[in-house]
């Protein structure tokens, strides 16, 4: 650990190689996600036009005047959609110094009766913008490519656990829990907060980040030592997320970063992609081969800890953290059972 100075560079193009090759790819894959849980990902095969595009109209969303934004506030959604000023966001309850607008898979709601797990609020409909009508089949023809990529990129996670490919297939079926949040770090002054974002884990499966030119992103290769995750054109930040780790024993890596404000005459818009297991799921924690099992150091929480296991309710207990306004609007009646799943 101590000799690393950047984040590694793996191209999925390899896995369209003969088997010498995807094998190097897993090979490397499993050295990244172990040692470091980042890696930049090139020749990813998500169309670079449609990443600008998207890119494009994230800034012009930004752009738009604040009482256009705040008729998508997420204060209005249930299912924890839309827009938020910078500082409307907690991390370990201090204010994120950024704005964003949050998308998640385009759904029906679920029914919700008396009694029913709080988590069933969280699939519905997003929020659009009225004013930039191009917004929304352009992010959601990114999502569904994101998916595709990024389920590609979970098969071979697979792989290099020496698991079945589709060994993760089933948390995810037909509806993985895919979210998209567009995020716009203003410039701080000096004597300010320079938290653009808290130090903290993802706690999904992967995690997928389309940069600009500004730098921000840091990463926690070993205590209090950080390393600046630089743009890389074309490229795609990814990391591990708590539930891999999970799943995993502890293998695979969910590594702490946080995002550093730019300076008063800069600002840094970034992209986000995350990709979820289904919110009815539950993570098992999967029989490793012994060679790779000897490696493993167990998850940084207990692997049996049902509010780590069941996906929906983990996921809701951090909406509702993150969002105590959304949470105190939409949730203050509504009963929240604890998960079912204790083994």
């Amino acid at each position: 650990m101590s000799q690393i100075t950047s984040l590694p560079i793996l191209d999925l193009s390899e896995l369209d190689g003969d088997a010498a090759r995807q094998q190097a790819f897993f090979d490397k894959l499993s050295f990244a996600a172990r040692e470091v849980g980042f890696f930049y990902l090139i020749n990813h095969g998500v169309d670079a036009a449609l990443s600008a595009q998207v890119q494009q109209l994230s800034r012009q969303f930004f752009a738009l005047p604040d009482e256009e934004k705040q008729q998508v506030a997420m204060l209005h959604s249930p299912h924890f959609r839309g827009y938020n000023r910078a500082g409307s966001e907690l991390t370990r309850s201090q204010p994120d110094w950024r704005e964003q607008f949050d998308i998640g898979a385009e759904r029906q709601p679920l029914p919700v009766q008396a009694g029913d797990a709080g988590w069933k609020r969280l699939q519905g409909p997003n929020q659009w913008p009225q004013a930039l009508p191009d917004l929304k089949p352009v992010l959601l023809a990114w999502q569904q490519a994101m998916t595709q990529m990024s389920l590609r990129l979970l098969r071979a996670f697979a792989r290099a656990l020496d698991l079945a490919p589709d060994a993760f297939d089933p948390l995810y079926g037909d509806k993985p829990n895919e979210h998209i949040k567009l995020i716009r770090y203003p410039g701080q002054t000096a004597g300010t907060s320079s938290q653009g974002v808290g130090a903290h884990k993802d706690s999904g499966f992967l995690s997928f980040l389309l940069q600009d030119n500004q730098r921000g992103l840091q990463v926690e290769v070993e205590p209090d030592r950080w390393v600046d995750a630089l743009p890389l054109q074309g490229a795609f930040v990814v990391n591990i997320g708590e539930l891999l780790e999970l799943a995993s024993n502890g293998y695979l890596r969910a590594t702490v970063h946080r995002v550093v404000a730019p300076p008063a005459n800069k600002d840094r818009l970034s992209i986000a992609f995350f990709l979820g297991a289904q919110l009815d799921a539950t993570i098992p924690v999967y029989q490793l081969a012994p060679e790779i099992a000897r490696l493993a150091l167990g998850p940084a929480s207990d692997p049996r800890n049902p509010l780590l296991r069941d996906v929906g309710w983990n996921y809701l207990k951090g909406r509702l953290r993150s969002h105590p306004d959304v949470a105190a609007r939409w949730y203050d009646q509504l009963q929240q059972q604890q998960p079912q799943h204790t083994a």
